[in-house]
């Protein structure tokens, strides 16, 4: 598959093998696939068949053993700096993890507000303003100052 300018995604022959103790554990074998600006993709398989590595692969969380791996038109390969891969993440991608993944520490208006603060685009006024009518749109709006351990699963999941 060749990349197009309309390709946000980028997948040539991805493979990704894991050390287990001294072996190889291939998790990915040839994988091509393109994704445009704005294109919806489902992955589904059974389990152990690779989505979550490759749905890691695509969010910059980890790096393709081989193969061309393009998002947003920056190469991604074994060498790529993990700066490089933190940037990607914070300005061009979003990420919903099977877990929450949320800070114990920071409130639910400060989980969403993080990452507003490290790309430093917005007055905190703004920053506030946007977390506050997120978190309205998926109901949480009585929520804003609670703790991750103060929300049901549900409720963490929607932060």
């Amino acid at each position: 598959m060749l990349e197009t300018n309309n390709d946000i995604v980028c997948l040539q022959n991805i493979h990704k093998t894991y050390l287990l103790g001294i072996e190889g554990v291939p998790a990915l074998r040839g994988v091509s696939l393109n994704i445009k600006r704005g294109q919806w993709v489902a992955l589904y398989g059974n389990s152990g068949g690779g989505k979550t590595s490759l749905l890691n692969l695509i969010g910059t969380i980890d790096k393709p053993t081989k193969g061309h791996l393009t998002i947003c038109n920056k190469l991604i390969n074994m060498n790529t700096d993990d700066d490089i891969l933190a940037e990607i993440r914070l300005n061009h991608l979003g990420f919903v993890f099977q877990t929450f993944n949320l800070l114990g520490n920071l409130t639910a208006m400060e989980n969403v507000m993080l990452p507003m603060i490290l790309q430093g685009k917005l007055t905190s006024a703004e920053q506030r303003e946007r977390a506050i009518n997120n978190l309205k749109r998926v109901g949480l709006e009585n929520r804003l100052d609670h703790f991750p351990n103060m929300l049901s699963g549900g409720e963490q999941q929607r932060v």
